[in-house]
């Protein structure tokens, strides 16, 4: 499980709570069931309509993938790149259509075995390049859910906000009540802002790094495959790969290598 969501989405809530709680103020004081109807209700109300139903029907996945998805290591995955190309050189292409299998990402498998069937290099970068495309897209459309919904959020709790403040006033006979009647009719601006702030835009957040992160690891495995496929030297496509490392990542991997040299 990614530990950052749960934990992160936990701290801040229990951040803000405890502040409320230190400053004298109640737990229970926070809790307004029509406020949260309001508020939710009216968000995830206004998102649905913002979007089809088959998109709307992907938010289990996406939230699946951000608790759970882990990305391939990039350094690993240089490194299988590399053993193919070693692998190839030695024993021809027909090792890759014995390796198909045993791989098991469906981009890396889909690319190897384009190569395997003769395609030309530059309809199999076409292919591959449209995949990414179509994967950037697929992502884009997942953080737009939960980036509209974060906008509707601090709408629909002014909204709740206004409809507790026309109760409020319409029962001016009772000036004793009107202080408490005004705080919960605020819950509404909290829940909200707070909603906004601390689950829809972070989510959204979050599959955007991880579409990026993803997309970079395509990009690296295309390159990985085109060069296989080129048949060039492993050594010079283990360094044009690690072109996609962040440059802590890239001297460890520089570190390791020297380590297997000279074991």
């Amino acid at each position: 499980m990614e530990i950052t969501t749960i934990g992160g989405i936990l701290l801040a809530v229990i951040s803000l709570v405890l502040a409320f709680v230190m400053d004298g103020g109640h737990v229970l004081a926070l809790l307004k069931p029509t406020a949260a109807l309001i508020v939710f209700g009216g968000t995830i109300g206004a998102t649905v309509v913002s979007f089809t139903m088959n998109e709307i029907k992907t938010i289990p996945k996406l939230l699946t993938i951000i608790l759970f998805q882990k990305l391939p290591d990039e350094i690993l995955l240089i490194d299988q790149i590399v053993g193919l190309a070693d692998k190839v050189r030695r024993e021809g292409l027909l090792y890759l259509e014995n390796q198909l299998p045993q791989i098991e990402d469906g981009f890396m498998r889909k690319g190897i075995q384009l190569v395997v069937d003769g395609t030309d290099p530059e309809l199999v970068r076409q292919i591959l390049e449209t995949e990414i495309y179509s994967i950037q897209e697929r992502h884009h459309i997942g953080a737009s859910i939960f980036e509209t919904a974060g906008g509707y959020g601090p709408t629909m709790g002014i909204i709740g906000t206004v409809m507790g403040l026309v109760h409020v006033l319409s029962n001016l006979e009772s000036p004793e009540t009107l202080g408490p009647s005004i705080a919960l009719a605020f819950i509404a601006t909290l829940y909200g802002v707070g909603s906004a702030n601390i689950l829809w835009l972070p989510i959204a957040g979050k599959l955007t790094n991880m579409s990026k992160k993803e997309v970079m690891l395509r990009e690296l495995m295309l390159e990985g495959i085109i060069s296989i496929q080129a048949g060039y030297n492993p050594l010079l496509i283990k360094e044009r790969l690690s072109a996609f490392l962040k440059p802590k990542s890239r001297q460890k991997a520089e570190e390791e290598a020297e380590t297997e040299s000279e074991g």
